[in-house]
Formats: C-alpha cells, sequence, structure tokens
C-alpha cells in the first residue's frame, strides 16, 4: 500500500516541466520564422530543416528508454539523466540562435547542426523524466496529482517562455536584427536550468518502486509493448492533437504579424492561451479523479475543436474574438496535456504489475518519441502550407508583403486543418478502455 508523496516531491517533479515546455514551444513558435524571415531558407525547405532534427530525436528516444530501464545508480534508476543530459540542452540551446545569418548555406547548416544537439540532450531528458512517475508510487490518483503538478508548471513554462521569447526578439530589433533572437536564447538557455535543477534536487528523496528490468532483445520489448491496444490508441491520439497543436502555434508569429498587423500579437496570443490553461488545471485533475480520465480528454478535446473552429476568424484580420478562441483552446489545451500524461503511467504499470517486468522506459520512450514527431510534423505541416499559398522568405533586410493566397493559408493552418486533425483523433481515443476498474489502484 503506497503512501502519499510529499508535496515537495509533486513540486520537484513539476518543475522539470520548465525544461520540458521551453524546449516544445519555443522552437515551434520562433524557429521558423527564424528561417524564413531572418535567413531567407524558403518555407518548404525551412519545414524540412526543422524536422530533420525531430526525426533523429524520435528514433532516439526509445533507445534513451532502454537505457534508463538498465541504469543503476545510488542517486536512482532514471535522475542521473537529468541532471547532464539537461545542464547540455542549455548550453545547446544558447547555440541554436547564435549561428551566422548572412549565409543561407552555412545558417541552415548551423541550425541543422544545434537543433540534433539539442533534440539528443533533450531524449536523455525527457525520456527518465516522463518514466520517473510510473516508479515514483503505484497510486493511480497519486499518479495523476503528478501530472497535475508536471501540467501547472507546464503552463507556466509555456506562458513564460512562449509569452515573453518573441518580447524578447521584438525588443532587440525583431526580425531585422539577430541579436533579438540571441538574447532570448540565452533566456531560454536560463529556464531550461531552472527546470532541470529543480527537477533533479527536488526529487532527490522520492521513492523508486523496484521492478525486475524486462529481458530480451531491444526489438524483442519494442514489439512487446507495441501489442498493448490501449497503449497503441492513446499514442495515436496524441500524436495526431500535438500535430494540431504544433501546426498552430507555428503560426502564432506569421498570423500576428501578417493578419493581426501587430508582431507584439504573438505575446498576447500566448497569455491568452496559457493563462486559462493555468486555471482549469486542476479543474480537470479533480474531474480525472471523481470520475474518468477518458471521458475527460473527450471533453478537453471538444474545447480544442471549438477554439480552433472560432480561430477562422483570424482572416477577416484583428478581432478579439480571437482572443476568446485562443483562451477556448487554452482550456482544452490543459485537459490533453493533463489526461494523456496521467494515462501513459497507467498504462506502464498495469503492464509491470501484469507481467512482472519493467518496460516503463520503453512505454515513454516510445511514447516521447511519438509525442516528439507529433511536434515536429506541425512546423513542417504548416511551413508546407505556406508553400502551397505561395508565402515569400525574406531576409532580415528586407520587407515583403505577402498576397491573398498566402493570407489564407496562413489563415487556415492556423485554424481550420488543426480542427479537422483533432476531429480525427477521436476515433482513436473512443478505442481506449484502460481505466480505473483495470489499473492496481492502491488507496492511500
Amino acid at each position: 500500500m503506497s503512501q502519499r508523496l510529499p508535496q515537495r516531491i509533486h513540486i520537484g517533479y513539476g518543475m522539470g516541466s520548465m525544461a520540458t515546455g521551453s524546449f516544445a514551444t519555443v522552437p515551434g513558435l520562433l524557429l521558423l520564422p527564424y528561417l524564413t524571415d531572418t535567413i531567407g531558407i524558403a518555407a518548404a525547405l525551412a519545414g524540412v530543416i526543422v524536422f530533420i532534427p525531430k526525426f533523429w530525436d524520435v528514433i532516439l528516444n526509445p533507445i534513451a528508454g532502454r537505457i534508463s530501464d538498465r541504469h543503476r545508480s545510488p542517486r536512482g534508476r532514471r535522475r542521473p539523466f537529468l541532471i547532464w543530459s539537461g545542464l547540455a540542452l542549455a548550453v545547446f540551446f544558447a547555440l541554436l540562435f547564435a549561428g551566422p545569418t548572412d549565409s543561407k548555406t552555412l545558417g541552415a547548416a548551423w541550425v541543422v547542426i544545434a537543433f540534433i544537439a539539442c533534440a539528443s540532450a533533450y531524449a536523455f531528458f525527457q525520456v527518465p523524466y516522463v518514466s520517473m512517475p510510473a516508479e515514483m508510487t503505484d497510486n493511480y490518483e497519486e499518479r495523476t496529482r503528478l501530472m497535475t503538478w508536471r501540467v501547472s508548471l507546464l503552463a507556466v513554462a509555456i506562458l513564460v517562455s512562449g509569452g515573453l521569447s518573441p518580447m524578447i526578439v521584438n525588443a532587440f530589433g525583431g526580425e531585422a536584427s539577430v541579436a533579438g533572437y540571441r538574447i532570448m536564447g540565452l533566456f531560454v538557455a536560463g529556464l531550461l536550468m531552472v527546470g532541470t535543477l529543480g527537477a533533479y534536487f527536488g526529487t532527490a528523496k522520492a521513492p523508486e518502486i523496484s521492478t525486475e528490468t524486462a529481458g530480451g532483445s531491444f526489438s524483442e520489448q519494442l514489439r512487446i509493448v507495441a501489442q498493448s491496444r490501449d497503449f497503441r490508441m492513446l499514442l495515436l491520439t496524441f500524436i495526431i492533437q500535438a500535430l494540431a497543436i504544433s501546426a498552430m502555434l507555428a503560426g502564432v508569429a506569421y498570423v500576428a504579424k501578417d493578419l493581426l498587423n501587430n508582431p507584439g500579437a504573438a505575446t498576447y496570443l500566448f497569455v491568452a492561451f496559457v493563462g486559462p490553461a493555468i486555471v482549469v488545471t486542476p479543474l480537470w485533475e479533480r474531474y480525472a479523479r471523481t470520475r474518468s480520465k477518458r471521458v475527460g480528454y473527450f471533453m478537453s478535446s471538444g474545447f480544442l475543436i471549438a477554439g480552433m473552429l472560432l480561430l477562422t476568424i483570424v482572416y477577416f484580420g484583428p478581432s478579439p474574438f480571437v482572443y476568446v478562441a485562443a483562451a477556448i483552446i487554452g482550456i482544452g489545451y490543459a485537459g490533453t496535456q493533463s489526461f494523456p500524461m496521467a494515462m501513459v503511467p497507467d498504462v506502464a504499470a498495469h503492464d509491470a504489475e501484469t507481467s512482472g517486468e519493467n518496460r516503463v522506459g520503453v512505454f515513454t520512450g516510445i511514447w516521447t518519441a511519438g509525442e516528439t514527431a507529433g511536434f515536429a510534423m506541425g512546423p513542417g505541416l504548416f511551413a508546407l502550407i505556406l508553400a502551397f499559398g505561395g508565402y515569400q522568405s525574406t531576409t532580415a533586410a528586407e520587407m515583403v508583403w505577402q498576397n491573398d493566397s498566402a493570407l489564407t493559408a496562413m489563415a487556415l493552418g492556423f485554424s481550420l486543418i488543426p480542427a479537422v486533425l483533432v476531429i480525427a483523433s477521436l476515433f482513436f481515443l473512443s478505442r481506449y478502455r484502460l481505466d480505473k476498474t483495470l489499473v492496481g489502484v492502491h488507496h492511500d
């Protein structure tokens, strides 16, 4: 019978989201416009450049999970990975926006290499980090509480990093100057360090449930995990929604500049998006404890769809309803992060209970690979939509007015297309069946 974890461990674990949230948000928000509107790389090629390092991350994530599954240390199975990989991520991120911009070839090559380095470090932070809840407690509700802190601090990280980063870029010359991007890179690197150190030291005395590490080859473990129907359905749902959300986020800077005619509106959109998410996350957590995570996931997805459909109003120009739509999406986003993050440890813990072997790292490695793929494909999808609409890339020294087809593509990629993707994801969620009656529930 497990005991409730101390509050300091809840907070300490949640601090890791300051790192994961910052890294997941800022490149998806600013790297694509940095490539197209500062270095001058064509939209389609910029989408490929953003995707390649993330594709490498998809390959690396399950490997990182397997390695952390087999690791032994007095500091815990997963914790040692947090400190060195998190600090390395901070250094590489500071370098990401510090490359040359006067040569498209050199600038693109710098971004690819630096982003691959970031992705590699992130894999060895994210996978062990996501694996920890299933080994810290065997209590169904306690894992939900851990995820509530994680998602709440994730929302804070998105608000701080996503809200302030565009402001920093604009304060130091905007797209016409690389100084703003470089200062922003240092700022985000600082957030990554705060999240890393907070998670590492905050979970120093967390319990670790001992489970036998699964035997067999790596490919065999992947095959066994892939046979979990509930895991497959949950993963597919989340990947499609990650694709939709990241495509929408990739469009924020473009929409603010070209449709709202105010580059500073990117920050306002983020505040409208994340503010409600911070407020409603505890409400979603309460719903998960008293009712059903699966039903809650459906409900929060409905908020995403409604907000994204309302965002189509952005095509007609500046409107306060754009920020209302962003707030509705924020309400849904809080739930569509909270519920699946609490459901993955349930699936992994159920597997460990029924098999007697620990495949938590493999489960979370595949999960984070799928998550990474979804969030990587979003900017790529938005870039392809821009290219199809005839978007014209520029350098920092140029100014180009976009034609009507580019503006239409921008609006659709920001609103209607993400909504359709979320609707499609519900088919897979409807086939998820694991709940409290099947997961080992240990009450306090």
